[in-house]
């Protein structure tokens, strides 16, 4: 079979329901990295997504938004791997901004490993861990409580926000692909936005299983320059072609 038509092939199956690497192979009878690839492919041209072990073509498609219990107890090893990733790039005295999330609250449970830093943060569930910086003070910004994921938003967090420049921003989401970050309501997609305008620098910490994933309808846009750290490995990360950021694995 000629490499477009498998490809057009590959994507009908994908549509339903033939999703996973191990599927498309014993379908297709192909090797793996003829199907990483055309999925590749069909990932640039954004006919799908690349999700973990396969594709989806699920854009704009909502999933239930889990609880703040239950992303607590997902992947809970990896995220402290992130974590430590990301405090190697953090240096004394810096100004951080560090968005809601457990990835990121399991960052702000590790600068206490730092002195003077200043914290601004929106996530209410890290406020906790972040009551004993050494030599370090904690900027917490207005607004509305979201209780299920725990952090604030609204004109308030943005009056915040506007006066405030920070040395590095770390921002988590539900997905991440070439077209931004998925979030699962308006509100956070555009405070993260407003938070990228304000940080010299932009992490985003995200585990493999959300690389490729769109799995709620709200975006926030990628800058051009940014870092991705992730445990995803490089076939998955491939799906940033236009974009493609700087990316920092735990060791």
């Amino acid at each position: 079979m000629k490499v477009v038509k498998r490809r057009k092939a590959m994507l009908e199956a994908v549509r339903s329901g033939i999703c996973s690497i191990e599927a498309l192979c014993h379908y297709f009878s192909i090797s793996e990295a003829t199907v990483r690839r055309d999925l590749g492919a069909l990932s640039r041209d954004g006919l799908l997504v690349r999700t973990y072990g396969g594709a989806a073509t699920s854009i704009g498609q909502r999933e239930p938004e889990l609880t703040l219990e239950q992303r607590r107890t997902r992947q809970g090893n990896i995220k402290m791997r992130l974590a430590e990733c990301a405090l190697d790039c953090i240096e004394d005295g810096d100004t951080l901004l560090l968005d809601g999330g457990t990835t990121t609250a399991a960052l702000a449970a590790r600068l206490h490993e730092r002195k003077g830093l200043h914290v601004v943060t929106n996530n209410m569930a890290a406020l906790p861990l972040l009551t004993h910086l050494p030599e370090g003070r904690t900027t917490v910004l207005g607004g509305d409580l979201r209780t299920p994921s725990m952090t604030v938003y609204g004109p308030l967090a943005f009056e915040t926000l506007s006066r405030l420049t920070v040395d590095r921003l770390f921002l988590s989401a539900d997905g991440v692909t070439e077209q931004g970050l998925c979030e699962a309501s308006p509100d956070q997609a555009w405070l993260k936005e407003a938070m990228i305008a304000r940080a010299a620098e932009v992490y985003v910490m995200a585990d493999a299983t959300k690389i490729g994933r769109a799995s709620q309808q709200h975006w926030t846009p990628l800058p051009a320059r940014w870092t991705l750290i992730t445990d995803g490995d490089e076939d998955l990360t491939s799906i940033f072609a236009q974009r493609r950021p700087t990316i920092l694995r735990p060791r």
